[in-house]
C-alpha cells in the first residue's frame, strides 16, 4: 500500500506556497517535509495540521497508489 502527495504540492502551487512556507507555519521539522517529498509515511496529526492550515479535505493532499498485483 502506498501514498502520494502529489495533490498537496499542485494545491501548493495554486496558492503561490512554497514547500518550505507550509513548513515555517506549522512548524514542521525539516525531515516530516523531507518524508513527504519522498511519499514516505508521516503521522496523521502531520496530515490534520496541514488541512487545518489550507482548509482543506485529506483527499486535496494524499492520493492512495494502488499496489500491482
Amino acid at each position: 500500500m502506498a501514498f502520494t502527495y502529489k495533490p498537496l504540492w499542485k494545491l501548493l502551487i495554486d496558492l503561490d506556497m512554497k514547500r518550505t512556507d507550509l513548513r515555517d507555519a506549522l512548524q514542521m521539522s525539516p525531515s516530516t517535509l523531507a518524508k513527504m517529498g519522498k511519499d514516505e509515511n508521516v503521522a496523521l496529526e502531520v496530515l490534520d495540521k496541514i488541512c487545518n492550515h489550507l482548509n482543506c479535505r485529506i483527499e486535496d493532499i494524499i492520493e492512495h497508489v494502488p499496489d500491482n498485483k
